[in-house]
């Protein structure tokens, strides 16, 4: 009996390091991005070729970021869950003449205040002292983190494609954050790919871009490691600003048919910030920055000039 308990553990084991050992495969970047166009993949490529990240390690975190551009404001970008420094491409290369521009790549920190030592200290070291904030989904929700914290250092504000502090999330992805650190991270992986197929990709009327970008960070441009800390940021609470009371005009942009904030938070976001300018797209899903970057530059133009 004892022989047989033995046996039946080791095979549970070992089927335990088969599952979370797996790989699947991952294909490079010409396969990904075949569908796109020429133009816009090459641009991708060749900007990252030509505008490479740093590396800052701060408080033993590796931060990766781009400062780059000339003017005499700056315009920081925050990406969302799923993205880096470069998913900003299109908007830097058109504003860089006008402006100074920081964009990040956030690491595994699983906290808004961890979050924002990381920005505070890469703005010291590009001696920057005052930004215009861009940030979308979790990036919207750290922007709003950074108003309310740190508001000496925030000139203007976009709070895009993003929520207010809540309940909701938490309530409804309780169950599979707590999940998260055990699930393996192929798996996960796999669960972004078939969301980006079902949800992301349609509702942005078909974006290659978009479809590619998210199957590029999920076959490993983004780690588990990010993506959970990520989660666990979006989830932090915080005490929102009084933005009349701060005097900092903030723009929030909005999608109307965004499949990751539903019309609830949404519209909470707006009674969060009753003074702030809003602008909504329509039909362009929750990366208009990628698959629209062309009317999204202008609308930052307009809130920024």
């Amino acid at each position: 009996m004892t022989k047989i308990v033995f046996l039946g553990l080791a095979i549970l084991c070992l089927l335990l390091v088969i599952v979370y050992s797996y790989r699947s495969s991952s294909p490079g970047f010409q396969e990904i991005y075949k569908a796109v166009e020429p133009d816009v993949s090459s641009s991708l490529e060749a900007f990252r070729t030509e505008y490479p990240a740093k590396t800052i390690d701060i408080e033993g975190a590796a931060w990766k970021y781009l400062s780059t551009g000339a003017g005499a404001e700056t315009i920081l970008f925050l990406h969302g869950m799923t993205g880096g420094y470069d998913i900003w491409w299109q908007q830097v290369l058109s504003l860089k003449d006008s402006y100074r521009i920081i964009t990040v790549t956030y690491p595994p920190i699983d906290n808004l205040e961890g979050m924002a030592t990381g920005i505070t200290q890469i703005l010291k070291k590009e001696q920057v002292d005052q930004v215009n904030l861009v940030g979308s989904s979790l990036g919207g929700y750290f922007s709003q983190y950074l108003v309310a914290h740190y508001p000496q250092k925030i000139k203007k504000a976009v709070f895009a494609n993003t929520f207010p502090p809540n309940n909701l999330i938490a309530e409804k992805n309780g169950t599979i954050g707590s999940l998260l650190p055990i699930i393996p991270a192929w798996a996960v992986m796999d669960v972004l790919r078939k969301n980006t197929e079902k949800a992301l990709y349609p509702a942005s009327g078909n974006s290659e871009l978009v479809k590619a970008y998210m199957m590029e960070q999920s076959y490993g441009m983004m780690t588990k490691d990010q993506f959970v800390a990520r989660f666990h940021c979006v989830i932090d609470p915080f005490e929102p600003a009084d933005l009349e009371k701060l005097g900092i005009p903030v723009l929030i942009i909005e999608s109307d048919n965004d499949p990751l904030v539903e019309p609830a938070l949404r519209k909470m976001l707006k009674q969060t910030y009753p003074t702030a300018s809003v602008a909504t797209l329509s039909g362009v899903g929750h990366f208009p920055y990628l698959n629209e970057p062309e009317d999204y530059i202008a609308v930052l133009r307009r809130h920024f000039n």
